[in-house]
């Protein structure tokens, strides 16, 4: 079983935790990653795009000229796709684009997409994280000492803390989540992540995608 190790919050060693092979030392599923994180931003997609075809553009009442003797092609209409302010030929409709994926795999994608960034060593998991009060230069601190602000960071929590949450809203690179809300794109969209202790056991024990 891989261990990973503990730190308090000022990146001291408090222990090592043991995790799941069966969860957490998946390889070789860059398929499985690929589609979950298609999938994601696919129901992200709001699907409002709209154009107008030659029935919904206004006017086209009377034949712009006549139809011999101008020399020029025929015309029964200016709400042709040829004339300027005309419609659209096959243009985006109002859809909806979000499609579903199998649950196992799912989050078979979400624990390899999590195995691959504890092999890279880019998740860091702190015995507790709080603050005093909401203080964005006391957050910037907390990832200073773990050498995780240089980049994107996301916080992962078991239960939502409202002075972590306002101290992290205006550092541009950082977000918060709770576990049961984490999924695959998430995870692989960040750069770090630092996840307290309580959410990587909730992890464990089947929170999140």
């Amino acid at each position: 079983m891989p261990d990973v190790a503990i730190k308090d919050i000022n990146n001291k060693d408090a222990g090592k935790m043991q995790l799941d092979d069966a969860l957490f030392a998946i390889k070789g599923k860059d398929a499985l990653l690929h589609s979950a994180v298609r999938n994601y931003l696919a129901n992200r997609r709001q699907g409002t795009h709209s154009t107008k075809g030659r029935s919904d553009v206004r006017g086209g009442g009377a034949k712009p000229y006549k139809q011999k003797g101008t020399g020029r092609a025929r015309a029964g209409t200016n709400n042709s796709p040829l004339w300027r302010g005309g419609g659209t030929v096959f243009g985006p409709q109002p859809r909806d684009y979000s499609y579903s994926m199998p649950r196992k795999a799912l989050r078979q994608a979400f624990y390899a997409a999590l195995s691959a960034k504890l092999a890279d060593g880019e998740v860091v998991v702190v015995n507790g994280l709080s603050v005093d009060a909401p203080k964005t230069k006391q957050m910037v601190q907390v990832l200073d000492t773990f050498g995780i602000s240089g980049g994107s960071v996301l916080v992962v929590l078991k239960e939502m803390d409202a002075n972590v949450a306002l101290s992290l809203r205006n550092i541009p690179a950082a977000h918060i989540i709770l576990a049961q809300d984490l999924n695959a794109y998430d995870v692989l969209s960040h750069r770090n992540l630092l996840i307290t202790k309580e959410a990587m056991e909730s992890l464990e024990d089947g929170s999140g995608q």
